[in-house]
């Protein structure tokens, strides 16, 4: 099945702060309210976690923490649906890319799921905005996640500038 046209999706998004002991209740909230699409950030999951990560009737979409402890994202999308994973180069990067699929391309949208840890670096962070530019182009972009910026004045929807950088403001469409 593809995305029609007009058509609504429910989604959910959450910040695991580590699956290990929340995948039953996920689970639960999921099924009771029949959503489409499932975003999570710090899911902390590795390769041992691959047995208990399925969930019945949804494709997991994932990408690790590579290299250390915590961290890294998750989608659940109802397998009926028509997606496509975006290539995702940088490790460094905890975000996840996807393309829906509309009908006869029209109401297709880029969907992607980030998490930005607070102790990341400014090279990181330029990636990470160089590949919000690319996926931007779609006609139509969803961005959930954790962005843990510092210094931002969400009263003012302003961040303090670092040196030698300005905080990109990105706003919806």
């Amino acid at each position: 099945m593809r995305v029609k046209s007009g058509a609504q999706l429910k989604c959910i998004y959450a910040n695991a702060c580590s699956m290990g002991n929340k995948q039953d209740e996920l689970e639960a909230i999921v099924q009771q309210d029949s959503y489409d699409i499932v975003a999570i950030t710090e899911m902390w999951w590795d390769d041992s976690h691959n047995w208990n990560a399925a969930m019945n009737g949804y494709k997991l979409l994932r990408r690790n923490r590579q290299g250390r402890r915590g961290g890294g994202v998750a989608l659940y999308i109802r397998e009926c649906f028509d997606c496509v994973e975006l290539d995702s180069s940088d490790d460094k990067v905890e975000c996840l890319w996807i393309r829906m699929k509309g009908k006869a391309n029209k109401g297709d949208f880029v969907l992607g799921v980030c998490y930005r840890p607070p102790t990341q670096d400014e090279q990181v962070d330029e990636v990470f905005y160089k590949r919000l530019a690319e996926v931007s182009q779609s006609p139509a972009l969803v961005l959930v996640g954790d962005f843990s910026l510092p210094d931002i004045c969400w009263k003012y929807n302003t961040a303090r500038e670092q040196a030698g950088w300005e905080v990109p403001r990105v706003y919806g469409r």
